[in-house]
């Protein structure tokens, strides 16, 4: 029998942003060694990399139908991950922190970034050593930014994320994370801030004011391009249909190459509220 759903209600003062089509998405697309990317939680799989260019310009098709213009970040070419954008900076009110990749290999990866949001103005800031930090490890959820902690980044990039974003009335929680690669490879939010995730891989769901869990791991992740619209994955159908049931319209992709590297919806893009196109 199937179990009741809890209904998602706003939190007060921890809603997420839910942003009016006008951001900017930067983007990188797939490169030539995109079949060696690593995988550190589960089995290797073969990935086909024509399809996982043509998943890219679906996804990125996606994007620009909901009224986010892309920028396309310069190639780094030698790094197999390095379609995984959302690894290399985190952006919050106009500051962004490039980061310090826990993997060695993908440690040249920030460099392109920092040109792409310099060209667009933000205010830079770098991790430095010992710190590591990845992007899919922060989720945002209005000022309160959520850190994975224990696998890609650890409690010093923790601290200089805290340096960089409290002054600016961010409010940093740490999370441990062992059984999934990042943070946002468990969780991300709804639109009114509730968190949300498939349980078997949530290590502490009682960190988050309200959790809703969903059917399917791949419907763990959200991409929120704003009026309610949830960019997310083909492989999590019935969470879409839930989604849509609590009056949120899902905006389906297919990106099953990226999944065998570990890779969600949030992986591929950076997004840049209120950023000009």
């Amino acid at each position: 029998m199937n179990q009741p759903v809890p209904v998602p209600v706003p939190v007060p003062g921890a809603a997420a942003d839910d942003p009016t089509p006008g951001g900017l998405a930067l983007v990188r697309r797939p490169g030539p060694r995109l079949t060696q990317g690593l995988v550190t939680h589960g089995e290797r799989v073969p990935v086909d990399l024509d399809r996982a260019h043509a998943q890219w310009e679906e996804y990125v098709a996606a994007l620009l139908t909901h009224g986010w213009p892309v920028h396309e970040v310069d190639p780094a070419d030698d790094c197999p991950d390095a379609v995984f954008v959302e690894d290399t900076v985190v952006v919050h009110r106009g500051v962004a922190l490039l980061t310090r990749p826990g993997a060695p290999s993908r440690r040249p990866e920030p460099a392109a970034t920092e040109e792409a949001v310099a060209g667009l103005g933000l205010d830079i800031r770098r991790t430095e050593a010992p710190a590591t930090l990845e992007g899919g490890d922060v989720l945002k959820v209005g000022n309160i930014l959520y850190v994975g902690v224990g696998g890609r980044t650890n409690d010093e990039g923790v601290a200089q994320l805290r340096d960089t974003f409290a002054p600016l009335g961010a409010t940093v929680i740490g999370v441990p994370v062992r059984r999934v690669l990042h943070l946002k490879s468990a969780v991300t939010a709804l639109p009114d801030g509730t968190v949300i995730g498939h349980p078997p891989l949530v290590d502490h769901p009682e960190l988050f004011p309200r959790f809703l869990p969903v059917p399917e791991p791949s419907g763990a992740h959200v991409v929120l391009l704003g009026g309610g619209n949830l960019l997310m994955a083909a492989s999590a159908p019935r969470t879409a249909e839930l989604f849509a049931g609590l009056g949120l319209h899902p905006v389906v992709v297919d990106i099953g190459e990226f999944e065998k590297l570990e890779g969600c919806v949030t992986c591929l893009s950076v997004r840049l509220r209120g950023a000009p196109a």
